[in-house]
């Protein structure tokens, strides 16, 4: 079911319904683009620490914004001994950052993230034009304020614009028109509506103003009725103000739901996904990284990522060595026989899994949402030394190397490179390889033995 701004709030029942009847929620997001274009120390490497890693993709999650995000809402039943199943309700949700008093959102596209959204189907009228707005709760502190004190103005050039029509418009009318008549503006809905009325309402005091079907009703009513109108209509300033609020919240209404039904929150590479939900729905993503962790345990107590998982449960298993979701789904839909456990069965399989999720390209695998990091199981650091080849570079290091496998290369003095990759093949591969080596003699990085700083003291 796609639902975007014009189906979003009379859904929000079902919704609601569906969030508290599941055992667990499936989320999967789609980007504007995945990682900014970093170059030098900037890029991601897997010398980083997850400190660091965090601090670099923190720009990125910053620069691009969500486009659409799809839930399964997943009721495990059991039928009878030995016989369950699930239920699967599944909803595609399409976002627009909210434009609204002061918000005005800046995003990025990625050139490769548009190719795989077009390579998908991906609508994109439903993303510009119907996407549900959203904000974080810094945002919704603002604009709250600005609202209520009435200390707010239109930013959008187009709103300007558009409200300028109006004004100019029922001025026109309001010369010719006598008290109780009224007109219609229509094509005008969602909470712009709301804000067309504010507009008019402060700037008119002679016209008061009802959202139907149909569009904005203005009627001309004498001073005396505007008054008793705003002090005693259940369509009064104080009531349809909280209404704005909850239009220009959007999806946030929603995020807030799933955070209080505390239900597992399953997602398959997920990392990126919970940094966005962060960013976009709670607040801007903190300088600390341990903040951050806290963050999302406090607001997802039980996160699954399918990932982390099947890395490491083909051999428990057997399960076939895949990477990505459609991977995973064409074994688990294959003849390829895999015990089909019951319900407890899976949880005690996933249990070692839980709050694990996979990390890309860092000195760490995983990241660890309910305590300290594991440390790393990576194969270990390489050290290149050179001779005979002033002035080289890291990019030509990494060329050398890049026929026979992938390294992540650093420099570490004038002559000497670390390399790291994630494989211990090919470890081990470059070890054989550069063995008897005329100009690049490759061996494993010992800390107190090649590191400059240690050298210098023994100096």
């Amino acid at each position: 079911m796609d639902i975007g701004a014009d189906e979003f709030e009379q859904s929000l029942p079902l919704l609601q319904e569906l969030v508290l009847g599941a055992d667990f929620v499936g989320l999967d997001i789609e980007f504007t683009g995945l990682r900014s274009n970093l170059s030098g120390p900037q890029q991601i490497s897997l010398f980083d620490l997850p400190s660091e890693w965090y601090l670099k993709t923190r720009q990125s999650i910053q620069q691009f914004t969500i486009c659409q995000i799809g839930d399964v809402f997943c009721l495990f039943l059991l039928l009878f001994a030995f016989v369950s199943r699930y239920v699967a309700h599944s909803c595609n949700f399409f976002l627009f950052p909210t434009t609204f008093g002061v918000l005005d959102s800046e995003f990025s596209f990625q050139a490769s993230s548009v190719q795989f959204l077009n390579q998908y189907g991906f609508d994109y009228n439903k993303f510009l034009k119907n996407g549900i707005p959203y904000m974080n709760e810094e945002q919704e502190k603002k604009i709250k304020h600005n609202i209520l004190t009435g200390n707010w103005k239109v930013r959008s050039s187009l709103d300007k614009d558009q409200i300028k029509v109006v004004i100019d418009e029922v001025t026109r009318w309001l010369d010719l028109a006598e008290e109780g008549d009224w007109m219609t503006l229509p094509g005008i809905a969602g909470f712009q509506a709301f804000e067309v009325q504010l507009v008019l309402r402060k700037a008119l005091p002679d016209i008061w103003t009802v959202l139907r079907d149909q569009g904005v009703v203005v009627k001309k009513v004498s001073t005396q009725h505007r008054w008793y109108l705003e002090n005693t209509s259940c369509d009064r300033e104080s009531c349809w103000k909280e209404k704005i609020l909850l239009s220009a919240r959007g999806f946030s209404v929603f995020f807030q739901m799933l955070v209080k039904a505390r239900k597992p929150l399953v997602g398959h590479n997920m990392m990126m996904d919970l940094l966005h939900l962060h960013e976009k729905f709670f607040r801007p993503l903190p300088e600390s990284y341990d903040e951050f962790k806290l963050n999302i345990h406090n607001l997802f107590p039980v996160l699954i990522d399918t990932k982390n998982v099947t890395k490491d449960i083909w051999k428990e298993l057997n399960f076939p060595r895949v990477s990505n979701l459609s991977e995973v789904y064409e074994v688990l839909n294959s003849a390829i026989p895999i015990p089909e456990p019951s319900f407890p069965l899976y949880l005690d399989v996933l249990a070692p899994y839980v709050n694990q999720v996979n990390l890309i390209r860092a000195g760490v695998p995983k990241i660890n949402f309910a305590g300290p990091d594991s440390p790393s199981i990576r194969p270990p650091i390489l050290i290149l030394t050179v001779r005979r080849w002033p002035g080289v570079s890291e990019q030509q290091v990494y060329r050398e190397f890049q026929n026979l496998c992938k390294f992540d290369v650093r420099r570490l003095t004038r002559s000497q490179f670390l390399l790291m990759t994630n494989k211990f093949k090919d470890t081990r591969s470059i070890l054989k390889e550069y063995k008897c080596h005329p100009t690049l003699r490759v061996s494993l990085y010992r800390y107190w033995r090649h590191s400059p700083n240690i050298n210098c003291l023994l100096r």
